[in-house]
């Protein structure tokens, strides 16, 4: 078999490589990565360039790469852990390779940097989110009086809460955000639900996991969350709210969501309401169940 053979064949398995690259999406990271004698870039708008050409190229030859976003600190700790140089070309290589089968990574299909950075942003906080929440539930543990399992009970209930939210809805679209306090930060979840006439509905899976775990946290440590539902239909836009008290979702008046939504938080100024949108008192869930967990963990 001669030599150009070979290069032919290599050349047409290179094409099949899928691969990832690792993104330094914002300022700060990149500014992170030129302490590294090896990291030959200086300025981060023509790294952003050349990462968008490299992409162009490697889709016109045919080649599947997907997006991941490049963390520094996780690149130190993760060298650090393996036992390898940071300053090695090699060891970025590895460490993008974890991130391929680990973190979230978004395929490039010609799209611009500029719509495909926010939504690896997007992925990778919710990932993060659902993660952290999820470790929070399992180190709960079981309840000291009643020997049940406090993060699987709190899943269960938020799961049924979740529903009943839903349900709530009719027939129109619905946006939910849920917003926990846990340990000095604020973990968010949102969810989008399609309703349709006959009351089935459709949304997505991991994001309702991930929705359902944020909510389950904010049950599970008795903590004070909130969850606003935005629904859309043919009459214009609703919003309305609830606010979580242990078990239990209470409905906010119309007053309390329009405070909520039209104070900026960090603050304290009002915000114009939106045109178009009504703030709405939330209906009450017909929850009316004994909660499981009178007592406080």
């Amino acid at each position: 078999m001669g030599h150009h053979q070979h290069d032919t064949m290599r050349r047409a398995l290179r094409r099949e490589v899928a691969g990832t690259i690792g993104l330094l999406a914002d300022e700060e990271d990149f500014a992170a990565m030129r302490r590294y004698r090896t990291f030959t870039f200086d300025d981060h708008v023509t790294y952003l360039q050349q990462v968008e050409g490299l992409l162009k190229s490697l889709a016109a030859q045919g080649r599947h790469t997907s997006v991941a976003l490049f963390d520094p600190t996780e690149y130190e700790d993760f060298c650090a852990d393996a036992g390898l140089d940071p300053d090695a070309p090699s060891s970025r290589t590895r460490f993008t390779a974890e991130l391929a089968t680990s973190g979230p990574t978004i395929a490039y299909e010609g799209q611009d940097l500029t719509d495909l950075v926010p939504d690896l942003v997007d992925q990778t906080v919710r990932q993060s989110t659902w993660e952290y929440a999820t470790m929070l539930l399992a180190r709960i543990g079981a309840c000291a009086e009643c020997g049940v399992d406090i993060g699987r009970a709190a899943f269960a209930r938020a799961s049924d809460l979740l529903m009943r939210v839903i349900g709530t809805a009719g027939s129109a679209t619905c946006h939910l955000v849920c917003s926990v306090p846990s340990d000095g930060q604020t973990l968010l979840a949102a969810l989008h639900v399609t309703c349709d006439a006959d009351g089935g509905f459709q949304l997505d899976e991991s994001a309702a996991l991930e929705f359902t775990t944020v909510l389950a946290v904010g049950i599970a440590t008795q903590g004070h969350g909130g969850l606003v539902m935005r629904t859309s239909d043919i009459e214009g836009e609703r919003v309305r709210g609830w606010r979580l008290e242990g078990e239990r979702l209470h409905p906010l008046t119309a007053a309390e969501v329009f405070d909520a939504y039209c104070t900026d938080a960090q603050s304290g100024d009002l915000i114009a309401p939106e045109s178009g949108v009504d703030y709405c008192a939330a209906p009450d869930l017909g929850d009316d169940e004994e909660p499981h967990q009178g007592h406080h963990h």
